[in-house]
């Protein structure tokens, strides 16, 4: 029996049960990442997605599960954007950061926990998505980015998100991504606020925002993050991408959207 056909044989309709994608890996001497695609490329639906079938179509998700997107910080923001592109099927995630963790981190930051203080953030990222999604590739990559080795951490990648706490880094992460002419979804937090913009190449948008600032942390550093607030951003950091992705819907460009918590407020403002 063939792959296609095992794989057929042991789905419920289009939906393929996790324990059947992995005896097909095992099978076939195959890895869960190459049996993902097979499947998805036939029509069949590993049973993870299921709940995103009304939203995002099979041919949809095997063009997410084909895409690799680049996580620049992997501490509040690019925690919870790994964690959310992994279950939306993202198949190739670049995790880039230099830090390890630090007790303060474990207030908002999802993949920090009380046995990895002291241990790389990139590995630890590693590590959670095995245990979520495992047919997603994640490369650690622990180092600071940089204008110099940017042009090597973004090869082949469709998007690079945002997750930096530092004006200077963001100004040359978009430099970065306009040499490149990669899409680039940024997100910024600070106490109860919020926000976020999407470049796409020649949009210019976020040198625009930040052109009279050019060193320092942003305003995190002064009014700190309360636990809620990455998660606000970085989903609709991950929602940014997706639609990139699969090419529909109204990216938040040529503006930012301002997110205030405390009022229930949300404004944009032009670049």
């Amino acid at each position: 029996m063939g792959l296609i056909s095992f794989l057929r044989e042991h789905a419920s309709g289009i939906l393929l049960p996790w324990h059947s994608q992995l005896a097909a890996a095992e099978h076939f001497g195959l890895t869960c990442s190459e049996v993902e695609k097979i499947a998805l490329e036939n029509g069949l639906l590993p049973a993870r997605y299921q709940r995103n079938m009304h939203s995002i179509s099979c041919e949809q998700q095997l063009r997410l599960f084909c895409s690799r997107v680049a996580v620049v910080g992997c501490g509040g923001l690019g925690g919870y954007v790994i964690e959310e592109l992994s279950r939306l099927g993202i198949g190739n995630i670049v995790a880039i950061d230099p830090d390890v963790f630090a007790e303060h981190n474990l207030n908002r930051q999802l993949l920090s926990s009380l046995y990895n203080i002291g241990k790389p953030k990139v590995d630890e990222a590693v590590q959670r998505i095995k245990t979520i999604n495992p047919a997603v590739v994640v490369t650690p990559v622990q180092t600071a980015f940089s204008q110099e080795n940017g042009h090597k951490l973004f090869q082949g990648a469709d998007v690079v998100v945002d997750g930096l706490d530092s004006v200077m880094a963001r100004l040359e992460l978009a430099e970065v991504c306009t040499e490149l002419e990669i899409p680039l979804v940024h997100g910024s937090i600070g106490g109860f606020f919020g926000q976020l913009v999407t470049q796409l190449p020649g949009d210019g948008t976020i040198q625009k925002i930040y052109h009279d600032r050019k060193e320092g942390k942003g305003v995190e550093e002064h009014l700190g993050n309360p636990a809620f607030m990455p998660a606000v951003v970085a989903s609709m950091e991950v929602a940014e991408v997706c639609k990139i992705i699969l090419g529909y819907g109204n990216l938040m460009r040529w503006h930012a959207l301002i997110i205030d918590l405390m009022h229930m407020e949300f404004s944009e403002i032009s670049d």
